[in-house]
């Protein structure tokens, strides 16, 4: 392999680990404050992804589309936490998994009911189109608008837990829910906040990736297999630990198809049980 295509794979592979923290920093987000685990999670990118087309498809504007959709997705989110998953806070975790997982099932099906089988695509801004000069080698300026809007929306969601008294409050509710309990916070409102803000961030990346990967009904099963695999690589409820099992996972699924052809799928399990070998509890625990 020559140099000029070995960083062609490593930005493609940067370019789907930033895609995937959209995703799997808001399902370890869930994880380590409310317990559940989110199954859905992957359905709320791909209705990001639907909504983001029908907006674009109606109005011709890829800006407008990725506004509207986590917006519209959002309260889908809102939907979801307040009439399914509230009245099941205390109960054991697979409770949320199987209730997530037939969520998942519902909102696939009705894709198909509302969208049919067919395969979409958002058409990019022409002035994102064609490639650009990036160290040496032309490189898809689609591709690296989206590795640079998604590290710009991971560095808001840094900002947001790290920088401000919501964020405070996440941070505490990871560690310890009953101190925030005992400080007269309605834990509730918190939950359901949460939840609206990652799955609208989820969104975020359904619609950015459509112009890129295509809008079909099976991609929220895709991204979902992945997110999670991801969390747990980088440990569960861990948002640090998000960013570090993207990037890793989406380098390993780059790298591994070229360097391991025919093997390519495996490459990602390989290195999660390498992984889980030395760190069973994932590369980052909650308190690192």
């Amino acid at each position: 392999m020559d140099f000029s295509a070995l960083i062609t794979t490593i930005l493609h592979g940067l370019t789907l680990g930033m895609v995937l923290m959209l995703v799997a920093g808001g399902l370890t987000i869930i994880f380590g404050m409310m317990e559940v685990l989110n199954f859905a999670h992957g359905s709320l990118y791909m209705l990001g992804a639907y909504f983001g087309y029908t907006v674009a498809h109606l109005t011709g504007s890829f800006w407008l589309a990725i506004l509207i959709a986590p917006l519209a997705v959002g309260a889908v989110g809102f939907l979801i936490e307040f009439f399914s998953l509230r009245p099941l806070y205390g109960r054991p975790p697979l409770h949320h998994l199987l209730l997530t997982f037939g969520i998942s099932l519902i909102v696939q099906n009705a894709i198909k009911f509302i969208w049919g089988n067919d395969i979409y695509s958002i058409e990019m801004p022409a002035f994102l189109s064609g490639s650009s000069s990036l160290l040496g080698v032309q490189y898809p300026t689609y591709r690296l608008f989206v590795l640079l809007f998604s590290v710009a929306l991971s560095i808001l969601i840094w900002l947001l837990i790290t920088k401000t008294k919501w964020g405070v409050v996440v941070r505490a509710g990871t560690e310890d829910i009953e101190t925030l309990e005992a400080h007269g916070i309605d834990t509730r409102k918190v939950f359901t906040a949460v939840f609206v803000v990652c799955a609208a961030f989820a969104a975020v990346g359904g619609a950015v990736v459509a112009p890129m990967r295509t809008v079909y009904p099976q991609m929220g099963v895709d991204i979902i297999i992945e997110a999670f695999i991801v969390v747990i690589i980088g440990g569960l409820g861990s948002i640090k630990g998000a960013v570090v099992g993207a990037l890793i996972l989406g380098l390993a699924t780059q790298l591994g198809a070229v360097f391991l052809t025919g093997f390519a799928d495996a490459a990602i399990y390989i290195v999660m049980a390498g992984i889980l070998l030395f760190r069973p509890s994932g590369l980052v625990t909650e308190t690192e």
